[in-house]
């Protein structure tokens, strides 16, 4: 009996120890290259509903900000710049905020204006799908609804870097570039 009680106490333990572990271990990107990107249906600035399954056989740049997010600041211009240049070859650019007060969201793009589509999701289904732990954060997805590449944050020196990689995979897979 003793010998029970004290294998049932260790055991224990090292259930305690491995739960812990787990809990504590660094969290990694659920939503990786490769894996099928979440399906949404966010409404827009008009109102209306906008699904990434509205942009198959497209490229997708899906972005997640918000209005207190300092880097977001600075992607939006080249967000917009991005839009322009790589529309027209199959790329759109999908914004998602995540402020619980429109209001505050509508602030921001007041003073940084987008040229390409944003989308509001208060209540956060999106980007716990995507598993984002900070903003901004972006995922690249392919014609197939294939994650391509995630990017993580968001500063000027990003700019050439992202543009060129993004431009790269249109140029080896061409979209269905819908009219």
């Amino acid at each position: 009996m003793f010998k029970r009680r004290h294998f049932l106490s260790f055991a224990g333990a090292l259930a305690s120890a491995f739960t812990l572990a787990l809990s504590t271990a660094p969290a990694a990107y659920a939503l990786e290259a490769g894996q099928a990107a979440p399906a949404f249906n966010l409404p827009g600035q008009d109102g209306k509903n906008v699904s990434l399954a509205n942009f198959r056989g497209r490229y997708v740049y899906v972005d997640f900000w918000a209005s207190w997010c300092g880097p977001c600041k600075q992607s939006f211009p080249w967000m917009n710049t991005l839009q322009s240049k790589l529309g027209p070859s199959g790329l759109q650019v999908l914004a998602i905020n995540v402020d619980e007060k429109a209001a505050d969201a509508n602030h921001f793009l007041t003073a940084v204006p987008a040229s390409f589509t944003v989308l509001f999701d208060a209540k956060g289904s999106a980007p716990a799908a995507y598993d984002v732990q900070g903003m901004p954060t972006s995922f690249l997805v392919g014609p197939d609804g294939k994650v391509l590449f995630v990017h993580k944050g968001f500063k000027d020196s990003d700019r050439a870097e992202l543009e060129q990689k993004i431009g790269a995979l249109i140029a080896s897979k061409p979209a269905e570039v819908k009219p």
